[in-house]
């Protein structure tokens, strides 16, 4: 019996929830990441919990669901264990409809959200009139108000989730050796490993930009307009993201498109004027080709499992992903489910 039951490599969403898991369930967890944790796009500001349109019904979108609606029990376990809170909160997102043609859409996703969220959460269009000063200006006077979505601090995520950890025994480390079952949860830079490894394209690195205002918005939800997440956090800070960036010399450089995502956010909730910017963060979040996350075994090595490519949802997958890989490794139960397997990126 190795001293180690499990070895994770990798720090961020993705490794510390996978870790978090498999201690509870028992094992001896062992995490390392020579950058420290949340060091990569875990690392990052944003923290936007949110669900795919209740529309064409895929497995990505049921795993994101189950996820989204197991969150608040996952990230009040870990409070409890390391007395770390994540800032989570499901309050609920506001959407502006702009014309008719999505306010029909968007009433029709009513019905169809009744059936695929199960009774679980809701999905309505309401007048904004009706929704106090938190509200983005709408075109129709309508916006839709879902109360699936939730938010948390990314960087305060990975802190609760290392004192959980800490507090029931995992080690975390900067180096050290493979021991017991290995999981490569190495975000961008491990889908580049990867892409190497089997000589084909498996996944990138996509860039993203974001800022953090002096603003105390309340316990309010997000907004969602003009393809920007704005997020109101629990410590009086709201966050404002991001860009998705191909092509990019520097992955950690802030540029003139941040200061566009700011302005564009201003414009779209006005009272956000005038707020101090107090950080602004870039990073690299790790994309697979089937731009699902990538889970199980790696093909051509005995013990050794692959947790990758949570792109702009890894936290929001995190908590299912983390069950999936724990039930993979330590019952060989194996529930991963179609599309996101390793074969289907290769």
């Amino acid at each position: 019996m190795a001293m180690v039951d499990v070895t994770v490599r990798g720090a961020g969403a993705f490794g510390l929830s996978i870790a978090w898991a498999c201690a509870q369930r028992g094992a001896k967890v062992r995490v390392i990441d020579p950058y420290g944790p949340g060091a990569g796009s875990s690392g990052g500001l944003v923290g936007a919990l949110a669900p795919h349109v209740p529309e064409n019904w895929n497995p990505k979108k049921a795993f994101q669901f189950d996820s989204l609606i197991m969150a608040e029990r996952f990230w009040t376990e870990v409070q409890q264990a390391g007395g770390v809170s994540a800032g989570y909160g499901r309050l609920g997102r506001l959407q502006p409809l702009n014309d008719q043609r999505t306010l029909d859409l968007a009433q029709a996703r009513c019905e169809t959200a009744k059936d695929l969220w199960q009774g679980k959460a809701d999905w309505r269009v309401c007048k904004a009139d009706d929704l106090g000063t938190w509200v983005p200006p709408s075109a129709t006077g309508f916006v839709i108000h879902d109360t699936l979505s939730a938010r948390m601090h990314p960087r305060r995520a990975c802190a609760a989730l290392v004192a959980a950890l800490m507090a029931i025994g995992a080690e975390i480390e900067t180096e050290g050796d493979d021991q017991g079952q290995v999981i490569h949860a190495t975000g961008a830079a491990g889908l580049q490993e990867l892409s190497q490894h089997f000589g084909k394209m498996v996944g990138t690195g996509v860039k993203g930009q974001a800022a953090l205002l002096r603003f105390d918005a309340g316990a309010v939800p997000q907004i969602y307009v003009d393809g920007l997440h704005i997020i109101p956090h629990a410590d009086g800070t709201l966050a404002i993201g991001s860009t998705s960036e191909r092509e990019y010399d520097d992955p950690h450089s802030t540029d003139a498109q941040l200061e566009d995502v700011i302005e564009r956010a201003q414009l779209a909730v006005p009272i956000l004027h005038g707020a101090e910017v107090l950080e602004r963060w870039a990073g690299v979040r790790p994309r697979a080709k089937s731009r699902a996350p990538i889970l199980g075994a790696w093909p051509d090595r005995a013990d050794h499992f692959i947790a990758n490519g949570g792109f702009k949802i890894g936290f929001g997958m995190a908590p299912k992903i983390a069950q999936v890989m724990a039930d993979l490794l330590l019952e060989g139960k194996d529930a991963i489910p179609e599309g996101f397997r390793v074969e289907d990126n290769l």
